[in-house]
């Protein structure tokens, strides 16, 4: 049975949600990888209601279904290969997935790529002109 607990450094002090004791007596006899990798938050309801307003606006210009914008951009930036009965498959991953960082980069590259292959500019919430992008295409979702 895998144990985990979260560990946090604090002004150089570590703190546990479990005691690193307590977590080892439950072990069954046998030899053990202690991992430690940094914590990651899932994406943001905000980034996920910023790519679907982008997917809209893309959808409004040029007339390809949101949806299918969604499945093309994971299909070109969230790609893997995968091997399924001994057969390598790419498989086009999924944005539900992703934690904060890799969200942040998924957005980047589909805001890059609507600016340089549709012409279409995408704003960010700290843009100028963001408030004036919600009201053109919010109602439209």
């Amino acid at each position: 049975m895998a144990q985990e607990a979260i560990l946090e450094k604090v002004k150089g002090e570590v703190h546990m949600s479990k005691s690193f004791d307590f977590m080892c007596s439950q072990l069954r006899n046998g030899r053990y990888r202690v991992k430690i990798e940094r914590f990651t938050e899932p994406r943001t309801l905000s980034q996920n209601a910023l790519m679907w307003l982008w997917f809209t606006c893309i959808e409004q210009e040029t007339g390809t279904d949101k949806q299918d914008v969604h499945d093309y951009y994971c299909n070109l930036f969230l790609r893997r290969a995968s091997y399924i009965k001994g057969k390598e498959t790419v498989i086009a991953g999924s944005t539900s997935k992703l934690n904060t960082v890799q969200m942040t980069d998924f957005l980047n590259k589909v805001q890059a790529d609507a600016a340089a292959e549709l012409g279409i500019t995408l704003p960010l919430p700290a843009d100028r002109y963001y408030n004036e992008f919600i009201n053109e295409y919010q109602d439209r979702r």
